[in-house]
């Protein structure tokens, strides 16, 4: 039985044009008959293919033993540790996520945003490196970043390449976002908390972010009228409907993300900011999914035809921008 269980999670992890035999066969390096005959339960796996099989496809063995009535969950823990080569990698991996998802026939996005989604960043290089250095410095706290302060020289070329790819493959995945008035009052708070605290290397930097905030904006505006994602500065194109906008006033959101990858869901969750928690579990899936549909029933649609919505939503994130330039002004 357990053989069977974990042959049918390799299934899942296929795309529908790879031959599952002729994965096992090569991982394996046996015969399609001997991999057919393991498929099949015909003979027993070793435990040391178990282990081959069940690395190559980041399969959790105890997540299969699990029994199906218990409370209890597996996850997969994608944390980072407090220093440079921790956070690359966990980029590198957000980007690989994407780029799995765009290369597939049915795919689909949908983000409880408390923050703006990561791939808007990167729209933008100041803000990205902004919320690169805000990242490093105070949520990771890695020691190099201990006594710096934000410049916009010291911005990684490395670490913007797997952002703007990051930003690449997510255009091309159909994606529902649901935003709240807080989502990107955050950031302004986070911009305002190191013009404070003297974490600005040179003060004209700020006023700089502070264009490229309104900037942003109006691209995020504008996806949203037009229904699809693109990326800033170039030619708008994309499928209609791709991109779905939504405003909760009602419900605190708080950075979870469903996917759906040729049919098979996997939840991300945030913690600590930027640590995730994955799950392909399909019971917790199920209730993650009914919570996902409630949520966005009780919100309002602000892209495509919604345009009065929309505007007002936008008309009070801009509002906000231009009241936060005047604080910075004042202080």
């Amino acid at each position: 039985m357990f053989q069977k269980l974990f042959f049918d999670q390799i299934k899942k992890k296929l795309p529908a044009n790879i031959a599952v035999v002729q994965e096992i066969a090569e991982i394996l390096n046996i015969s399609k008959d001997s991999a057919y005959r393991r498929i099949n339960v015909n003979k027993q796996l070793t435990f040391n293919e178990l282990h081959k099989l069940s690395k190559a496809f980041n399969i959790s063995v105890d997540h299969i033993f699990l029994n199906r009535q218990s409370d209890n969950l597996i996850f997969q823990n994608r944390i980072i540790k407090p220093d440079n080569k921790s956070f690359e990698n966990w980029l590198n991996a957000i980007a690989s996520d994407l780029k799995m998802m765009a290369g597939v026939k049915e795919k689909q996005i949908i983000y409880s945003a408390k923050d703006p989604p990561i791939w808007h960043h990167w729209n933008f290089p100041d803000i990205a490196a902004f919320k690169v250095f805000f990242w490093k410095k105070t949520i990771l706290q890695i020691p190099e970043y201990a006594n710096k302060k934000f410049s916009f020289d010291e911005y990684d070329t490395r670490i913007h390449e797997i952002g703007h790819n990051i930003l690449r493959y997510s255009t091309k995945i159909p994606t529902v976002e649901i935003w709240n008035e807080d989502t990107f009052n955050i950031l302004l708070k986070q911009i305002e908390y190191y013009w404070v605290s003297g974490f600005f290397r040179f003060g004209d930097d700020v006023f700089r972010l502070y264009n490229s905030l309104v900037n942003w904006a109006g691209h995020i505006q504008k996806q949203a009228e037009l229904g699809f994602k693109f990326i800033y500065g170039s030619k708008p194109e994309g499928l209609e409907n791709t991109y779905k906008l939504y405003e909760n006033e009602i419900v605190l959101n708080d950075n979870s993300i469903l996917t759906n990858v040729n049919e098979r869901k996997i939840y991300y969750l945030t913690y600590n900011t930027l640590n995730l928690l994955i799950s392909t579990d399909p019971g917790f899936i199920e209730h993650i999914n009914i919570f996902f549909n409630m949520l966005i029933s009780k919100s309002m649609l602000i892209s495509s035809s919604a345009s009065k919505e929309r505007n007002r939503f936008f008309n009070k994130l801009t509002g906000n921008i231009n009241l936060f330039k005047r604080k910075l002004n004042q202080i």
